[in-house]
């Protein structure tokens, strides 16, 4: 099921990734470029839920796109963090963080898999919660002016990172601790 409805919108993050870092090489007004590239964001982020939503709707759930779209997700997250350094919008650290994280459990579950023990790192809440806080502090980041008048989005954003990033870790830690004892039955 590559080409269903669910698999394109999914492949639509993927496909962002050069349009969003691409607004920040042409040359526009600086605002202009930061308005475009969180509209860009944000639309590219909810095809998330869609995709989800359309692929149970309409019975279109596959193996493929199970696999695709956490890799969707992290190489927009990731690509975005990497443009948020390069423009000094967000600390090296916490962009190192969620990131090795990203790499770390990815490895984690791709191991977990080929033993049979993919159940043990399962997807949890705490990892939902993580990446919705990332998805608010992202856009945040990247529009970096002032919203309704009121908000420092640079100040929230910046927070909201750094709150995905202890997040990250905890999770981290919650995935490890749950793959843990199935580890140590394999390293003996």
């Amino acid at each position: 099921m590559f080409f269903t409805i669910p698999t394109l919108l999914t492949w639509t993050r993927i496909v962002a990734i050069p349009l969003i870092v691409g607004v920040f090489y042409l040359g526009l007004p600086a605002g202009t470029q930061n308005f475009i590239a969180t509209v860009m964001f944000v639309l590219f982020a909810l095809t998330d839920w869609l995709d989800g939503f359309l692929a149970r709707k309409l019975n279109q759930s596959s193996a493929f796109g199970a696999f695709l779209d956490p890799v969707a997700d992290k190489f927009l997250v990731c690509a975005s963090l990497l443009v948020l350094v390069h423009l000094g919008r967000c600390n090296v650290f916490v962009a190192l963080i969620i990131i090795g994280r990203e790499i770390a459990i990815s490895a984690l579950r791709e191991w977990m898999a080929q033993i049979g023990a993919a159940r043990s790192v399962a997807v949890h809440m705490l990892g939902k919660l993580k990446t919705t806080v990332q998805m608010v502090a992202i856009p945040f980041l990247l529009f970096d002016g002032p919203l309704f008048g009121a908000i420092d989005t640079r100040v929230w954003g910046a927070w909201l990172l750094w709150a995905a990033a202890i997040l990250t870790v905890w999770s981290m830690v919650y995935y490890l601790r749950k793959a843990l004892p199935e580890i140590r039955s394999r390293v003996k």
